[in-house]
């Protein structure tokens, strides 16, 4: 399998230097040797199918009730867990919105739960996080499209946490790492 890595310490335009080392692979979210993983959840923070049920039944069940004092998430925002029975430490719970031809503001909630999820991350002190492609699945954001407001989002918030030094897109599907793939090739010869 191939990874295609963004170089640490790439400066931008703005002068910021990106200090994390960004990366796409195929795997199962729920096996990564991370200290956070991203969920893809729902508003009320309850299992669900793809990933997030994936996650719930790998975590076990004291995750449910820790979402549950949580009162569920917004749409574009972000929530922290521990990660129970995973080998991540934590769950970062990030609800992404559900495609509606992209004229309901769909791009800023995408764009808004990849920077909140790096936010959550750097307030807890993680150092390595791993996203799966968010609102891609039953929420039917296409995938070229979400991808590239992903890697955007995070290469750019990145610049703001230098205590965060792995970001991994963790895909499901070879279509999937193709397009993060290519999206980081062209980043990387930037």
């Amino acid at each position: 399998m191939k990874l295609i890595i963004i170089p640490s310490r790439k400066i931008s335009r703005d002068k910021k230097i990106m200090t994390a080392k960004i990366h796409a692979l195929i795997a199962d979210i729920t096996t990564l040797q991370v200290e956070a993983i991203v969920n893809a959840a729902n508003s009320r923070l309850m299992a669900g199918g793809g990933i997030d049920g994936a996650i719930h039944r790998a975590a076990g069940p004291e995750l449910q009730r820790a979402c549950d004092q949580l009162g569920g998430c917004t749409t574009g925002d972000a929530k922290l867990t521990k990660g129970f029975q995973l080998p991540a430490k934590y769950i970062i719970h990030a609800v992404g919105p559900i495609w509606h031809g992209g004229s309901r503001g769909e791009a800023q909630y995408l764009a808004s739960c990849y920077q909140r999820s790096l936010e959550v991350a750097a307030e807890a002190g993680i150092t390595s996080i791993a996203f799966p492609c968010l609102s891609t699945g039953i929420f039917g954001y296409p995938a070229h499209k979400a991808a590239q407001i992903a890697l955007m989002t995070v290469t750019e918030t990145a610049k703001r946490f230098s205590t965060i030094k792995e970001i991994i897109f963790c895909c499901f599907s070879q279509e999937d790492f193709e397009l993060y793939q290519h999206y980081l090739s062209t980043a990387a010869s930037e």
